[in-house]
């Protein structure tokens, strides 16, 4: 199917989720790696992801559950009980027309991907990387007005690996931007080494986005976070500091970075906090930065949100062109097939204007859509 650039988006998820099929590393892979890439086995509670060093079975009922019932939500679930538009892009169209959405920006499943990207050896890592960013090319090429994909960023083999695999996937239809798990070279530090792959992002004007937080930590069962979700933003603040402070924007001035799944009620909070305490040690710190944090943060971060009803009501104070909506389907967080009916009821007072710019405009803007 043909890109459509005359096509009218009114909604577009900025954050949505696919539910990768069992077989995709398996039947990618080096024959050398098969029997250790990641797959699905049907045990007795259900089926399950198992992933090389993970401890335990990764269930997905609730990251496969928009829809239903709450009795009917469950974590252990048969992959055929899922719906169909997780891994099938053309059950996925029908999916996006039943909750009136135009277009997704695609994300893995989040506790997949990180057993991927936080896996230490670099062969594995790359392997299971590449593979995924050529299952994510070919879903989206099915309809890529419709469909943003992502891919993930390599953070082992340095710059160099990052950088080939942004030039061997990025000219793909429907490849939209990149999301990281850690910074490039492999740590929970930026450093001068990472600069290669900030200018391939640049060069070719695609967004970096971040799911929540980056790491390199195997994640934990699922149930020992008793309430999982509360504090996505958690993490997104250090980021920020990390990049100024590091003069990312400095050196690469048009670089935009989205964080997926943050929310922003609290960003006011967090660019008066950093610019008092900017303002403060300067003097005595001479960071050297070319502009305030408040200037970096207003013109490089993008911040998407499912529910923030405090940062609509006071979005003046980050600027409705930095917000994108997300619906996060198929998760336990989506309200589809009603995505419209939260949206109606929380833009009480929202001007036409930064409505458009929020559902829709700023989402175009960022991941291209309808160019």
């Amino acid at each position: 199917m043909q890109a459509s650039p005359q096509r009218r988006y009114r909604l577009i998820s900025s954050d949505s989720h696919v539910t990768e099929p069992g077989d995709l590393w398996v039947s990618r892979v080096p024959a050398a790696l098969r029997e250790r890439a990641p797959r699905i086995e049907r045990l007795e509670r259900g089926d399950a992801w198992v992933v090389e060093g993970m401890k335990d079975p990764i269930s997905f009922g609730l990251s496969s559950c928009a829809g239903l019932e709450p009795g009917q939500m469950k974590a252990w679930v048969r992959f055929e009980e899922m719906r169909a538009g997780g891994y099938d892009p053309a059950a996925r169209l029908e999916e996006q027309d039943s909750d009136g959405v135009d277009a997704e920006v695609l994300y893995p499943t989040p506790r997949l991907a990180i057993g991927i990207t936080a896996h230490p050896e670099e062969a594995y890592h790359l392997a299971m990387v590449r593979a995924y960013n050529d299952w994510m090319s070919e879903f989206v090429a099915h309809a890529p007005d419709r469909f943003g994909g992502l891919m993930m960023v390599p953070n082992r083999g340095g710059a160099a690996a990052a950088v080939a695999e942004i030039n061997r996937v990025m000219d793909r239809p429907g490849m939209r931007g990149v999301v990281m798990g850690a910074w490039p070279n492999g740590t929970m530090a930026i450093e001068p080494e990472d600069d290669p792959v900030w200018a391939s992002l640049v060069e070719r004007g695609l967004p970096l986005t971040i799911h929540v937080s980056l790491t390199q930590t195997m994640p934990a069962a699922a149930g020992q976070v008793k309430l999982p979700g509360y504090g996505r933003f958690f993490d997104a603040p250090n980021r920020m500091i990390e990049m100024i402070f590091s003069g990312v924007f400095d050196r690469f001035p048009s670089l935009e970075v989205f964080f997926a799944e943050v929310d922003f009620g609290w960003v006011p909070y967090v660019k008066e906090q950093i610019e008092n305490n900017y303002n403060r040690l300067e003097p005595v710190q001479k960071f050297g930065l070319l502009q305030s944090p408040r200037d970096y943060i207003d013109r490089h971060f993008h911040f998407g949100y499912m529910t923030d009803t405090f940062g609509l009501q006071n979005r003046q104070y980050v600027g409705a062109e930095r917000i994108l909506w997300s619906s996060d389907y198929p998760h336990i967080s989506a309200d589809w097939p009603y995505s419209w009916r939260t949206i109606q009821s929380s833009m009480s007072g929202v001007s036409p204007e930064d409505r458009e710019l929020m559902l829709a405009g700023n989402a175009a803007r960022l991941f291209k859509f309808g160019t």
